[in-house]
C-alpha cells in the first residue's frame, strides 16, 4: 500500500465491526517508558528502554438506537475489550497489518452536545498486555 487518504479504516471492538461506521477518528498509540543509565562521570544523559504501553483513542458521531453506539459501548465500561484496527477493511497482509490491543474500558461520555451541533464523543482507553501487529 502506498501513501493513501484514510477513508477506510477497519475497526472491530470484541469482534463486531458494527460501530466502525460511526468512528470519525482513530488513534493506536505505543511506546516504551525511557529509563535514566547515567552514572557518575557522565557528560551525556544515557537511556534504556523500560515497559512498554499503549492507548487507543476513538472519536464517534453519537447513536443511541439500539445495537449502535452506546448500548455497545455502556456495557463496556470497567472492563477490557479486544480492539482489532486495520489501514483498510481489505484481507491482512504486510500492505494491511492488523494492530491487536486489548483495552481497559476506563471512560465513557455517553452525552455530549451543543445546541446545533453533531452529537459526538471522544474515548481514551489504555492498553493492557501486549499491542499485536499481525500481516497474515
Amino acid at each position: 500500500m502506498a501513501i493513501f487518504v484514510a477513508t477506510d479504516f477497519s475497526v472491530s471492538i470484541n469482534g463486531s465491526t458494527a460501530l466502525a461506521s460511526y468512528l470519525t477518528q482513530v488513534e493506536l498509540k505505543a511506546s516504551a517508558n525511557d529509563i535514566t543509565t547515567t552514572a557518575f562521570g557522565s557528560t551525556w544523559v544515557t537511556r534504556v528502554a523500560g515497559l512498554k504501553e499503549g492507548s487507543l483513542t476513538l472519536n464517534f458521531n453519537q447513536d443511541y438506537a439500539a445495537s449502535t453506539v452506546d448500548a455497545t459501548l455502556w456495557p463496556l465500561l470497567g472492563s477490557n475489550a479486544t480492539v482489532v484496527i486495520k489501514p483498510t477493511s481489505s484481507a491482512v497482509s504486510s500492505a494491511n497489518p492488523a494492530y491487536t490491543a486489548v483495552c481497559l474500558v476506563t471512560d465513557l461520555t455517553p452525552v455530549s452536545g451543543q445546541i446545533g451541533d453533531l452529537a459526538t464523543f471522544s474515548v481514551t482507553w489504555p492498553t493492557t498486555g501486549t499491542a499485536t501487529r499481525a500481516v497474515a
